[in-house]
């Protein structure tokens, strides 16, 4: 798989050259809040099938879990285009939405449903 995701302005980007790990919908409140939906979507990589470019601000927050989860969003234009996890050290996180890609591959993971909103199924 060759993608390319970006913020919104395209100040930030992200080059992928490989397959997903995993793909994933988390239903969590923190992650509702930081996306401004219902749940967010994420697609996680090998670190070094991903390349980086552009300027990047930090949000970083402890998941219930223990987990550091650290978010990086473009400063200009506040989207966030990747992120890191202490779960997975050697992975790198990209939102579903930076691809702007709708032939992406579907999740095939639901997490945290215990704050999923009723009306989704």
């Amino acid at each position: 798989m060759h993608s390319h995701a970006s913020c919104s302005c395209g100040k930030l980007k992200a080059v992928v050259n490989g397959d997903p790990l995993r793909i994933a919908i988390c239903h969590c409140e923190a992650c509702q809040k930081r996306t401004g939906s219902v749940f967010s979507a994420q697609a996680r990589f090998n670190r070094p099938d991903v390349v980086v470019s552009g300027p990047s601000s930090v949000f970083e927050r402890k998941a219930d879990s223990g987990n550091v989860l650290k978010f990086h969003f473009c400063p200009a234009c506040g989207a966030t285009v990747y992120y890191f996890n202490t779960a997975w050290p050697d992975a790198i996180g990209i939102p579903l939405g930076a691809f702007a890609d709708p032939a992406f591959p579907m999740p095939r993971f639901s997490v945290y449903e215990r704050t999923k909103h009723k009306w989704l199924s």
